[in-house]
């Protein structure tokens, strides 16, 4: 349900009126027949790309380990899966939907142009109808067998992500990924309701950590794609400042991530080994935003910075830290 990705074929935004999402331009009767012929497993594997699998996993590195938290311990395995399968409908929803919403625009992209609507192997409206279809399955599924407060988090992460983040924010704002990362941070809630039922102080921390971790992981990948961003007339930050700019803005972010990581120690009464990972995550992530910041400082441009190591990394500070958020509570 972190749903943090980039898209986009032609640009209409100019012609239309504010607020409205541009049309994508009708594909070629040749390409639409080929679209409706295309064998079975390839049409699958289709509408499987539209759910973008790969920004799914995050939901795994999230919601799993407050789960663990919440209990104090091993969560009910009944639980467990079925928040992870809803949650997982959840944020294939949002995906699909944010595809049909971005196709005007994912052909034009490097990273995105061979998502399905921009090869037309599904057509919009299929990809609408199957993207509303599993919002109503995760809201419905999450209500039967999970509770009313985590269905309640997974329609409003998926409301938030098309009508706040991809309608409103993304083609407008350089804060985009800033306030359209409140989606992404909303497995972390919905995992702690479907244990306790209820909200504290403790997953509001960690929703935090989610928050002020994005902008950061999201502006170095975009540093890297940044004329993808500036053909399709995406302001994402690395499009509207210079790199320097970027990466202090970077830095202070990793900063208050941090932060809020070391805050979770008193208020979620955490232990040692919480403790002791935080700190050191949290220092190698620190270092390496240093790193691009001496780069820049230095006259380092472009690639050369390597703003892709940071991404990655980010990554990987995002998993072990909560990796350490499950193993905590098991060892107390």
């Amino acid at each position: 349900m972190t749903v943090l990705s980039n898209k986009y074929a032609v640009d209409l935004a100019d012609e239309m009126p504010t607020g409205m999402t541009p049309e994508a331009p009708a594909l070629p009767p040749a390409a639409q027949a080929a679209a409706g012929r295309r064998p079975l497993p390839e049409l699958l594997r289709a509408y499987v790309a539209l759910t973008k699998p790969r920004v799914i996993e995050l939901l795994l590195i999230t919601t799993i380990p407050v789960m663990f938290l919440a209990a104090g311990g091993v969560p009910p395995l009944g639980t467990v899966l079925a928040t992870l399968a809803f949650g997982t409908l959840s944020a294939a929803a949002a995906n699909a939907i944010n595809c049909y919403i971005d196709r005007d625009i994912d052909a034009k992209m490097r990273r995105t142009r061979r998502r399905p609507l921009a090869r037309a192997q599904v057509t919009p409206t299929e990809a609408l109808v199957f993207g509303i279809a599993l919002a109503v399955a995760s809201t419905v599924g999450f209500l039967l067998t999970v509770n009313a407060p985590a269905a309640a988090g997974a329609a409003f992460a998926i409301l938030f992500y098309i009508f706040v983040y991809s309608l409103l924010l993304k083609r407008r704002t350089s804060q985009n990924v800033v306030w359209g990362g409140i989606a992404g941070c909303m497995p972390v809630l919905i995992g702690w309701t479907a244990i306790t039922g209820e909200l504290a102080w403790t997953p509001f921390v960690l929703f935090g950590v989610v928050f002020l971790w994005t902008p950061p992981h999201t502006w170095t990948l975009a540093m890297r794609y940044r004329e993808d961003y500036a053909v399709a007339k995406v302001p994402m930050l690395p499009v509207v400042a210079g790199e320097r700019r970027v990466i202090v803005e970077s830095l202070i972010y990793t900063y208050a991530t941090v932060a809020c990581s070391l805050l979770l120690w008193p208020v979620g009464g955490m232990g040692p080994v919480y403790g002791g990972v935080a700190v050191v995550l949290g220092l190698v992530f620190l270092a390496e935003g240093h790193r691009l910041l001496k780069a820049v400082r230095a006259g380092v441009t472009g690639v050369h910075l390597r703003p892709m190591r940071f991404f990655h990394l980010s990554n990987v500070y995002l998993a072990l830290l909560f990796t350490a958020v499950a193993i905590d509570p098991l060892l107390r």
